[in-house]
C-alpha cells in the first residue's frame, strides 16, 4: 500500500492486485485499500496470483511497464501449520508473475525476497554474497526459490529483475501477526507478552518509510549485466535487542510490559543484521528511522485505528 501511494503521489498510474484473503483481518486490508482509492490513477483488481489465466489476461490487457511484486504468504511460524499456502502464493504466484513479465516484455520486475533466506548464518552482517543454502523454515525456502526462479527467467528471457531482501518491516497498518502489533496490543490491554529465547534475540527492524524509499529508488536501477538480475538487502543496518524493542513500546504506550519468558520457536533465528553497502552504492540511500521513532508512530496509529481494523 505504501509503495503504491508513493508512486501515485509521483503521478504514476498504478494497478493494485490482491486477493484480500483472511490470513489476517480483511478489514485491515480494506483500510489500506481505502488509502489509495482517492487517487484518480489507481485501480484495484481483486485476483489471486495462483489464477494463471486471470493473471495472464491482466498482463495482456495492461501492458505494464514495470512490476513491483510484493505479494506473498508471509510468516515463519504459519508455514509450519499451513505449508501449501506458501507453495501456492510464493512459488506458483511467483511463476505467474514471471510468465506475465516474459510474455509482455516488462521493463523491470522488482520483487520482495526476505532476510529469512539467511537462516542461521553465522557471518555478521548478512551480505548478498553469502551462501543461503540452509533455510530453517519453509517460508525461507520459498523466498530463496523465488530468487532462483527470477534469476532463471532473467537468464533465459533477458527479463531485468531485482530481488529485495527485506529485514523485519514494521510500521502503521503493518501485519497483526508480527511482534510490533502483538506486543503493542498486549501491553495496551494489560496482557502479558511472550518473550522467545528468553529475550536473547536481535532484529534489524526496518521502518516502512525506509523500505518504501529503497523500493522506489531501486526500481530505476535496471540491471544491465549479461544476466540482468540483482539482489539487495534493505535493512536498518542496526540490529535491535528485544529488550530495547520492548522498552520502545513501553515508552510509546506509557505502560509496563508483563513478560512470559519462553524458549526458541521452531523456524526462528536468533539474530538478523543487514549489510546495506550494496544498495547504498546503487541508490545513495540508507535507512534512518530508529526503533523508538518507528514504534511511536506505530503506537500512535494503533491507538487511533478503527476498532474493526484491530479486531
Amino acid at each position: 500500500m505504501y509503495v503504491a501511494k508513493r508512486l501515485l503521489e509521483q503521478g504514476h498510474e498504478v494497478v493494485g492486485l490482491d486477493n484480500l484473503n483472511n490470513y489476517y483481518n480483511p478489514a485491515l486490508k480494506q483500510w489500506r485499500l481505502e488509502q489509495l482509492q482517492p487517487f484518480e490513477k489507481f485501480r484495484f483488481v481483486r485476483l489471486d496470483l495462483v489464477d494463471r489465466n486471470g493473471v495472464a489476461a491482466l498482463f495482456r490487457a495492461e501492458r505494464f511497464e514495470r512490476v513491483i511484486h510484493l505479494a506473498a504468504q508471509a510468516g515463519v511460524r504459519y508455514s509450519i501449520e499451513n505449508p501449501f499456502a506458501y507453495a501456492d502464493s510464493n512459488l506458483t504466484g511467483m511463476m505467474t508473475v514471471l510468465e506475465g513479465c516474459r510474455h509482455n516484455r516488462v521493463q523491470h520486475l522488482v520483487y520482495a525476497s526476505s532476510s529469512s533466506v539467511y537462516g542461521m548464518n553465522a557471518k555478521i552482517p548478512f551480505s548478498e554474497a553469502d551462501r543461503v543454502d540452509h533455510p530453517v523454515s519453509l517460508y525461507a525456502a520459498t523466498k530463496k526459490s523465488g530468487e532462483l526462479m527470477a534469476y532463471a527467467y532473467a537468464r533465459l528471457y533477458a527479463i531485468p529483475a531485482t530481488g529485495l531482501r527485506f529485514f523485519t518491516v514494521y510500521g502503521p497498518a503493518g501485519r497483526p501477526d508480527m511482534a510490533p502489533w502483538l506486543f503493542t496490543e498486549a501491553i495496551v490491554n494489560n496482557q502479558p507478552i511472550n518473550v522467545f529465547n528468553h529475550g536473547k534475540m536481535q532484529r534489524d527492524f526496518t521502518y516502512i518509510d525506509d523500505i518504501v524509499e529503497g523500493v522506489i529508488r531501486i526500481q530505476d536501477v535496471v540491471p544491465q549485466d549479461a544476466v540482468p538480475h540483482s539482489l539487495y538487502n534493505i535493512g536498518n543496518n542496526q540490529p535491535v535487542e528485544l529488550a530495547r524493542f520492548i522498552r520502545a513500546i513501553e515508552a510509546a504506550t506509557g505502560k509496563q510490559a508483563k513478560k512470559i519468558m519462553l524458549g526458541m520457536q521452531p523456524g526462528d533465528v536468533e539474530r538478523t543484521f543487514a549489510d546495506t553497502e550494496r544498495i547504498e552504492a546503487a541508490v545513495g540511500y540508507k535507512p534512518q528511522t530508529t526503533i523508538e521513532t518507528g514504534m511511536q508512530r506505530f503506537v500512535d496509529w494503533y491507538q487511533n485505528a478503527p476498532d474493526t481494523v484491530k479486531s
